[in-house]
């Protein structure tokens, strides 16, 4: 297949995508344990001379269940499909997940969207996977459901780093601490996020750093400081110096503030793209705005050095191109 494909639902999958060899799972991340999973799928779609499909859920089933939405989320429904086209697979099928569709029997999900709706070759997942009411199926569940129905199943084991396995939760962890390096290097790529740029308080103007805003999620537990970044934005890259959380003024839900380098145009309304590249510092309160000020000179010119030295992690971080 020549055209990366994103479907909402299967109600009428296109014929070039029947047969397809699939992988299932939240995939939130698209972390290197995710893309062991989708190396594999991307294997076995060559091998059969099928088209590969990633086949995920929108919110996380987590987020359905709690009285309001909680989980500080790495890759939403977009952020999911650009990685999945970078990584090569054919295709992303999101399927909005809700409560009635989390009492979908386990049977049932195997009919109606493997057998009959994608008349799957194969189908690969972790061995944490789990699907249906009460989450009664399991990886060996489908392995029986496989071999009734003639597709293949593949479980595959999670991947460890140190003394734990690669997670969405472990790459959480260090995000809320600051830990930029670590959570990149569990990814496999810069972490990014998107948001729309809103009109602020215009306090960076007044100190000479003009800022791109973006409103935060209660959920969003990225650790308050300073961060070198790079950002996409009106079809171009930008680097800059971003800073979360406001502990001199305001510091309820802060926005996201990026000052982007040697730009200075109107960007309200439109997304930004942005991707972390270090970690600076944590946030301070300084005695004046002479000293923020200072500061404020101190943290970019320290952005400017990392974004110089930063190179891609892999193959994936080149194709979302962050970083050159």
């Amino acid at each position: 297949m020549s055209t990366f494909q994103r479907l909402s639902n299967l109600d009428a999958v296109p014929a070039s995508l029947r047969g397809a060899y699939i992988a299932i799972g939240n995939f939130d991340g698209f972390h290197r344990g995710h893309q062991m999973v989708l190396s594999a799928l991307k294997a076995r779609a060559d091998a059969a001379g099928v088209p590969a499909m990633v086949l995920t859920f929108e919110p996380h089933p987590r987020d359905v269940f709690a009285p309001a939405p909680f989980m500080f989320r790495l890759t939403e429904g977009d952020s999911k499909a650009r990685l999945a086209e970078a990584f090569g697979v054919d295709a992303v099928t999101i399927l909005k997940f809700d409560r009635d569709f989390s009492q979908i029997e386990a049977e049932d999900f195997v009919a109606r969207f493997l057998i009959d709706a994608l008349g799957v070759t194969g189908v690969i997942v972790g061995s944490d996977f789990h699907f249906g009411r009460q989450r009664r199926g399991t990886p060996a569940f489908l392995k029986a459901a496989g071999d009734a129905n003639g597709f293949a199943v593949e479980t595959l084991d999670l991947m460890d780093e140190g003394d734990e396995v690669i997670s969405s939760s472990r790459i959480r962890a260090a995000l809320s601490e600051g830990a930029v390096s670590a959570a990149n290097r569990l990814l496999g790529y810069h972490w990014f996020f998107d948001g729309c740029v809103v009109k602020g308080d215009q306090r960076g103007r007044e100190l000479g750093y003009p800022t791109a805003n973006t409103m935060t999620h209660a959920s969003f537990q990225l650790a308050q400081g300073v961060y070198a970044v790079r950002a996409k934005v009106a079809g171009r890259l930008l680097d800059g110096v971003a800073a979360f959380g406001k502990p001199m003024f305001n510091n309820q839900r802060p926005p996201f503030e990026t000052h982007l380098f040697d730009f200075d145009e109107d960007i309200y309304g439109q997304t930004i793209s942005v991707a972390l590249i270090g970690h600076i510092r944590g946030q301070e309160v300084f005695s004046g705005l002479d000293e923020l000020i200072t500061a404020m000179d101190r943290d970019s010119r320290k952005a400017r050095e990392l974004i110089s030295t930063a190179r891609p992690i892999g193959a994936l971080d080149s194709k979302l191109g962050f970083i050159g």
